[in-house]
């Protein structure tokens, strides 16, 4: 199936490790000019040159903290000056920590209001605008299953990457008639680095060893498995896809069957 992102520019946030990193590569596979960022130069020039010697294109990276609106809107301008458009953004953020309530202070509520919801603002403000004078273009957010059932632990992510979806929602009511999708992708346990962080916390927290940690996790996915950052990342080069052009402001989980609910 030809996807049509040949000669597509394409935004990845947070690529230089984990989901980030497995969708900028796929979507550099597919033949799209793919610009990267992440908070860490060393990490992100590594992952464009792994990228690149897999798919045989250039990568477009610059160190940016998401959390920073004129970092983001200085990065946007450079891809936009680099490639000439922007057509696809993947808005992306490593999680918050696994807290409980009572021992979550005001700074950390702030930290991931800033992380989680503030960066897509910052990606949308960004990019839509351009993707508007075009009357093209893919908005996808990487959100979490916790949007569609919440997961003991991570409250902070529980609470604030909803509030992501209801914005992705609005964008797509607000842009669908310029031929812009906005869409959430909804990752369920992937084996990254980030759910090996998190079987460590819940280990110091439980006394459970990391490994019954995942056991756990496991015998809780229909799938009887962890998914693999190249599953994701292939649901989620299908949306920014030609192919997707009437799917709009879904909620797509992509967990293994993990979340019960029929919506």
């Amino acid at each position: 199936m030809d996807l049509g992102l040949t000669g597509r520019v394409a935004i990845v946030a947070a690529a230089s490790t984990g989901l980030g990193f497995a969708v900028a590569k796929e979507l550099s596979l597919e033949g799209a000019e793919v610009a990267i960022c992440a908070r860490t130069a060393n990490d992100l020039e590594s992952a464009a040159a792994q990228i690149q010697r897999a798919s045989g294109r250039e990568v477009f990276h610059q160190a940016v903290d998401v959390t920073d609106a004129k970092a983001v809107a200085t990065f946007v301008s450079a891809v936009e000056a680099r490639f000439k458009r922007i057509d696809i953004c993947v808005t992306n953020s490593g999680g918050p920590p696994s807290k409980l309530f009572e021992d979550t202070g005001n700074e950390e509520w702030q930290a991931a209001i800033d992380q989680l919801l503030m960066s897509c603002v910052f990606f949308a403000r960004e990019t839509l605008p351009r993707m508007k004078k075009n009357k093209w273009g893919r908005l996808i957010t990487i959100t979490s299953y916790a949007v569609k059932q919440p997961v003991d632990g991570l409250l902070l992510s529980n609470s604030i990457r909803s509030a992501v979806t209801g914005l992705a929602r609005t964008l797509a009511n607000e842009y669908g008639t310029h031929g812009i999708t906005v869409n959430n992708v909804c990752p369920g346990y992937t084996r990254t680095d980030r759910l090996g962080d998190l079987a460590n916390a819940i280990s110091g927290r439980t006394g459970a060893k990391p490994e019954e940690v995942f056991a756990g996790w496991e015998r809780q996915i229909p799938a009887g498995r962890i998914g693999t950052p190249e599953e994701f990342a292939a649901v989620v080069t299908f949306l920014a896809s030609e192919r997707a052009s009437y799917v709009n402001g879904v909620s797509l989980a992509v967990d293994g069957g993990i979340v019960r609910s029929l919506l």
